[in-house]
């Protein structure tokens, strides 16, 4: 994509100060994830949102299906626009997948992010002997074949799941950024984010973290922090959030805020 990737992946800048956050959404949803997240922040950041390539926000074409089988691609992209807007330092903020993103990246770039805050973060989804991922092989098959057979059933299902908690304008956000999705590109995202295994990498990482992790969370269990904050590299801590759902942002901006404003660097 070259220089158009600013303009393919609707890059924005917004708010004012000298210290630079930035915004990264996970699967399923785009950029307006973070909409009720943005006001707590425009004020004293200038701040950088996004959209993943998957998102069915940014042009299907873009999507290429021979780069985008590892999540060192989207690692790619992220660097990428962080040198073209001529940032040199940032707070990253990560959701799911670009929580994984952002590990990645600082791994490769640590110079450039003073810290990492990730929310519902997950180094492997599928168990193992002595770890627990969340999920068993058969699941995910069975969750891949059910996009595979209804996309559009599977959605409707998946997006009350993620969201957890009892709130119905978060289910239909969530709902409209999946149904947004292509179908094929939702389905080859899934199996590259659930192929993922990032365990034998978190020592490198030397930036450190704050870990935002929800009670209850159908995709990440709570030992999945804990995990991470055993085995990444750099200073970490963990802050439980005593809500339901994959998706505070949505479901509970507000105390997610508060959260994220706790964890920023001082």
């Amino acid at each position: 994509m070259g220089h158009s990737l600013l303009d393919a992946l609707n890059v924005r800048v917004v708010g004012s100060g000298e210290k630079i956050l930035v915004l990264a959404h996970g699967f399923g949803t785009d950029q307006s994830a973070w909409q009720r997240i943005l006001p707590y922040f425009i004020r004293d950041h200038r701040v950088v949102l996004y959209d993943l390539v998957c998102a069915g926000s940014v042009n299907p074409d873009y999507f290429d299906f021979r780069r985008y089988t590892t999540l060192d691609a989207y690692v790619d992209d992220l660097l990428y626009i962080l040198d073209a807007l001529r940032i040199d330092r940032c707070t990253y903020v990560g959701h799911s997948v670009s929580a994984t993103i952002g590990i990645l990246a600082s791994i490769r770039r640590p110079e450039l992010f003073t810290k990492l805050i990730l929310i519902g973060a997950s180094p492997r989804f599928l168990n193992d002997r002595n770890y627990h991922g969340g999920f068993e092989q058969p699941e995910i098959e069975k969750f891949f074949s059910a996009m595979e057979e209804n996309y559009k059933a599977w959605a409707s299902g998946f997006a009350p799941l993620a969201v957890g908690a009892d709130v119905p304008d978060a289910v239909r956000e969530f709902s409209r950024t999946l149904f947004n999705m292509r179908p094929d590109i939702s389905l080859f995202v899934s199996r590259t984010v659930f192929n993922s295994d990032l365990r034998g990498v978190l020592g490198l990482v030397k930036v450190p973290c704050s870990i935002i992790q929800t009670a209850k969370d159908v995709s990440v269990p709570a030992s999945v922090a804990v995990y991470l904050k055993n085995h990444l590299g750099g200073r970490s801590t963990i802050h439980m959030l005593n809500i339901e759902g994959h998706l505070p942002h949505l479901s509970a901006p507000n105390l997610l805020a508060i959260e994220l404003r706790r964890a920023l660097p001082r």
